[in-house]
């Protein structure tokens, strides 16, 4: 089942989307590609990204207690490259890729009936990239980032945070996200917590709710 409970049965109130592998496709091995090597010496995508998760200043980046520039010269002594922050920028956004896997056109529908939100765990160069590169982001008047409200999901108060934002109460909004216990942690505050795997699979559950052309 793709909802974390029962199926929500009538028109939300409010949609809140997590944004990466959602409605943005993202590919880190085209950013890996470039912070890889070290003197010469080529180090596998997964070494890399298991040094990024497991760093110990990475929520802190999430979460906007490090600032981008930070960041860049933390990054550039772990991994040893030597790029200016400026292409540093530029290699750390192509991972998002430019297409996006849900239809800009789905969240013009919604729009119509429902409150719209994103809430991502995101840094802040991704955040100007997707605000300046994306149009899909004018149709969401809330957009709650875990960079600028300094917490990240699975944190109840995050969700709180969002519920707020759109001016809901949990059974009234519906959430929908790629990572399993994001869904889980929105399903125990009583949100209807939608696990996205394919988009034909969220666009036939917006189909049944009247949402979006069968």
């Amino acid at each position: 089942m793709p909802f974390f409970g029962p199926a929500i049965e009538k028109v939300p109130r409010a949609i809140i989307f997590d944004i990466g592998r959602v409605i943005i496709r993202v590919d880190m091995s085209r950013s890996i590609q470039a912070l890889e090597k070290r003197h010469g010496q080529a180090v596998s995508h997964l070494q890399v990204l298991r040094e990024l998760e497991a760093d110990p200043n990475w929520l802190d980046w999430q979460e906007g207690r490090m600032a981008p520039r930070d960041w860049h010269v933390h990054l550039a002594k772990k991994l040893q490259f030597s790029y200016g922050f400026e292409e540093f920028c530029t290699i750390w956004n192509s991972v998002l890729d430019p297409g996006t896997i849900l239809p800009e056109e789905l969240f013009e529908s919604l729009a119509k009936t429902c409150r719209l939100a994103l809430l991502s765990n995101t840094d802040p160069i991704h955040v100007a990239h997707m605000e300046s590169t994306f149009p899909f982001v004018r149709h969401f008047p809330t957009r709650v980032y875990s960079c600028r409200v300094g917490m990240s999901k699975p944190q109840p108060a995050i969700y709180h945070r969002a519920l707020r934002e759109v001016s809901a109460l949990p059974e009234e909004v519906m959430f929908v996200d790629d990572v399993p216990e994001n869904v889980a942690g929105a399903a125990s505050l009583g949100i209807n917590a939608f696990h996205f795997v394919s988009a034909e699979e969220l666009l036939a559950e917006f189909s049944r709710l009247a949402l979006w052309p069968a």
